[in-house]
């Protein structure tokens, strides 16, 4: 399956295990180009430590009317089943899904048409792409890949496009999904990957050597 032929939902949090879900963005990626853009801030579990709102910006005044994470239950889960969730660095963001809600009931099962299974994965991971196909950077950070790459002015004009003014930065929810699209988006446009498909970006995901050989072996058997 063609990585166009269904939609990647890109997704970032910011939060912590503590305050939980603060804020979401979601970048839904069709025939490989950004199609919807959604965000919104979600009630903290506690006040929100000094420390935290220093990374992301957020502070409890701004969370006075945010309702709490719980109640897009019917959006995450539609998401999960229309096609394969993303992210950069998609393990914390699984764990942040996984906290509000253990798994998505039945999927599609991306690896395997016509397959179902009861998990938020396997996901897209650009990081773990990007240090894949280029293990010898220094760096597979979000914002240092992108100014590797130039990709700065594509990201600046899709934020400007879909984020809310003051939040159009690094560690701003929808700012980071549209940074971890753009890099999608870069990889599908290169040559040589005319043809990259949804279980190889998959395979290609997995965060260690076990889940890749994992996959490889269930695509093997079937």
């Amino acid at each position: 399956m063609h990585w166009q032929a269904i939609p990647i939902h890109i997704i970032d949090f910011e939060g912590s295990r503590q305050t939980g879900i603060l804020e979401y963005g979601i970048v839904s990626l069709a025939d490989g180009q950004v199609r919807t853009a959604q965000t919104r801030f979600c009630c903290a579990k506690q006040a929100i430590p000094a420390s935290e709102t220093a990374q992301h910006g957020i502070t409890d005044k701004d969370l006075l009317t945010a309702d709490p994470i719980d109640g897009d239950w019917e959006l995450f889960r539609s998401l999960r089943s229309t096609g394969p969730l993303g992210a950069h660095h998609a393990p914390v963001e699984n764990r942040f899904l996984k906290d509000v809600w253990p798994h998505p009931g039945r999927a599609p099962d991306f690896m395997h048409p016509g397959e179902s299974m009861h998990t938020w994965g396997p996901w897209v991971d650009t990081h773990a792409l990007y240090k894949a196909l280029y293990p010898e950077l220094e760096s597979h950070k979000l914002s240092d890949l992108i100014e590797t790459f130039e990709l700065q002015h594509v990201l600046q004009n899709l934020a400007n496009t879909h984020c809310p003014p003051e939040r159009r930065h690094l560690h701003c929810a929808l700012y980071d999904a549209l940074a971890s699209a753009c890099l999608l988006m870069h990889l599908g446009n290169l040559p040589g990957f005319e043809a990259m498909s949804i279980p190889w970006l998959l395979t290609h995901s997995a965060s260690s050597l076990e889940k890749k050989t994992d996959l490889l072996q269930r695509s093997l058997l079937r």
